[in-house]
């Protein structure tokens, strides 16, 4: 007779930050704006770059993905969060925290991706700039960009398919604030062993990979910096470039350490406190520091403001 490898579970229940229950309304407050700030910066960069054809260059096509993207990456995770702080114990379905758990995966290995191609663009620039506009066309930089889309749709499936599929008796409480591959795993009443494998090497796979694509990108963009005749031509190219790589080594080190490492975990908040960093700091540093550090964008938002208030001005001054 066969065993039908059905769940018993049909919610879960999320802890979120349960040991700091006197905290609540600062951390909701906290989480709030700088979940308002990123949405608002991220807007802020698509619209004008959108507006600007100055801006139609494969920089700052990345750009407005990215900023696409870490739009719905973190109101994947933090809406949830807010409720969770307001109602503690916030009860999800089994079907809705399966969803989030692909988007978060989907988005977050898109993110990888982007980054990955977001740091050999700039080593082409730097590194080939005779042959930047052969090597970076924008057809050559919209399939980089849709391979990114397509890799990561593809990578959440795995982690879905391998969660979905696990056993969970009881009890229904995540330790988390969302619904995550280790807290999942944990609550299983089923061997997790080729679960945590697979996940394991598909966490090598698209997080060292794409880390180390990214750094090898940023170490080969150091020799032309160091040529370049200015000193202060040199220090604005490193702070810009050491920027980049400050936000890319908080969001790379801070996955690794959650989803590469042995099966000997950290606590819980531990672990909470690491997945704040990539899923509420990181999404709004990455506008701060890809756009407002940038002469060009500056410039382009002044110019947009300009246009948007003179339209104003006029419609005021004709009634």
């Amino acid at each position: 007779m066969e065993t039908q490898n059905v769940s018993t579970v049909t919610e879960f229940q999320l802890l979120g930050f349960q040991n700091f229950l006197e905290w609540q309304n600062l951390l909701f407050a906290i989480f709030l704006i700088v979940y308002f700030l990123t949405v608002l910066g991220n807007v802020i960069i698509i619209t004008v770059v959108s507006q600007d054809k100055l801006l139609h260059l494969p920089m700052y096509m990345f750009l407005k993905h990215l900023s696409f993207l870490e739009i719905w990456y973190t109101s994947t995770i933090v809406p949830l969060l807010l409720a969770n702080l307001l109602s503690w114990g916030q009860v999800i379905s089994f079907s809705a925290c399966m969803a989030q758990l692909y988007f978060f995966v989907f988005f977050g290995a898109t993110e990888c991706f982007l980054l990955a191609m977001m740091a050999y663009d700039r080593y082409l620039a730097i590194c080939s700039p005779l042959h930047y506009s052969f090597l970076m066309s924008p057809d050559i930089c919209a399939k980089l960009v849709a391979i990114s889309w397509l890799t990561g749709i593809g990578t959440g499936f795995l982690p879905l398919l391998m969660i979905s599929k696990l056993e969970f008796c009881g009890p229904n409480q995540i330790n988390h604030f969302f619904c995550d591959l280790l807290p999942l795993m944990q609550l299983s009443c089923s061997s997790i062993y080729i679960t945590e494998l697979v996940i394991f090497i598909l966490s090598i796979a698209v997080l060292c990979i794409c880390f180390l694509l990214t750094l090898g990108s940023y170490v080969f963009i150091v020799s032309p910096i160091l040529r370049i005749p200015s000193v202060s031509g040199r220090m604005k190219t490193f702070s810009t470039c050491g920027s980049h790589l400050a936000v890319v080594t908080i969001y790379y080190g801070t996955m690794i350490s959650m989803y590469v490492r042995p099966s000997a975990y950290f606590s819980p908040e531990i672990n909470k406190i690491i997945s704040v960093f990539y899923t509420v700091v990181t999404p709004l540093l990455n506008p701060v520091i890809y756009s407002l550090r940038n002469k060009d964008f500056k410039e382009a938002v002044r110019k947009v403001m300009r246009r948007k208030c003179g339209i104003y001005g006029v419609r005021v001054k004709g009634s």
